[in-house]
């Protein structure tokens, strides 16, 4: 994802994320250093020829990765994209050299908890009211050796699920932090193509 993709992003945000959707400035602080060594982001878009039908976004503290965001358009909804962008952060992630991986999903969203149950994400815990304003409880989701996950799980990708509000916390949970998206120089986080449906990052 680059500056440059934010007015369709926005779009499929504020469609998909009515209640809670992000800013344009959130996403511009989670964007702000998207290349250099230090980058600690990565941020990828899927695109349908000039639709965009897809984005998410990982951070990465201390090796530990924690998804923040996944999105994808309701009509690409059981395509497997969900599935096939999951496995471009979870990529990314072993990239960072990440020990673990974190996301919280809606306690209501059960289709993308078996998306995450899939790829080998374990309940850890509930966040109380997490989701606002609509004070819905996250589950916590934690999964261990994102190397090994992220090589398991190409078949996976195939298998048509999809996943949409996953993950999108209020706020990002350190928007000061630098940022790093695809198309980047930096080793650690390599440019990246999600592959599927002429999506690209």
């Amino acid at each position: 994802m680059r500056w440059w993709d934010l007015d369709r992003v926005m779009e499929l945000e504020e469609e998909l994320f009515p209640e809670d959707a992000w800013s344009r400035g959130m996403f511009w602080s989670e964007l702000a250093h998207a290349r250099g060594r230090d980058a600690t982001r990565h941020y990828v878009v899927a695109e349908s020829g000039p639709r965009l039908v897809g984005y998410a976004g990982l951070a990465v503290f201390d090796r530990t990765g924690d998804v923040q965001t996944i999105a994808a358009a309701r009509d690409h909804w059981g395509t497997g994209l969900g599935a096939r962008i999951l496995t471009d952060l979870l990529t990314a992630a072993t990239a960072f050299e990440c020990r673990e991986v974190l996301l919280e999903v809606r306690v209501d969203n059960a289709r993308a908890q078996r998306l995450y149950e899939r790829f080998g994400f374990e309940p850890i815990g509930i966040r109380k009211g997490y989701y606002q304003p609509g004070n819905v409880d996250a589950l916590v989701m934690r999964l261990a050796d994102p190397a090994t996950a992220s090589t398991a799980t190409t078949a996976n990708a195939e298998t048509g699920e999809s996943a949409t509000d996953p993950v999108h916390p209020a706020a990002p949970e350190n928007p000061a932090a630098p940022a790093s998206a695809t198309n980047t120089a930096n080793p650690a986080n390599p440019a990246t193509s999600v592959q599927g449906t002429e999506t690209h990052g």
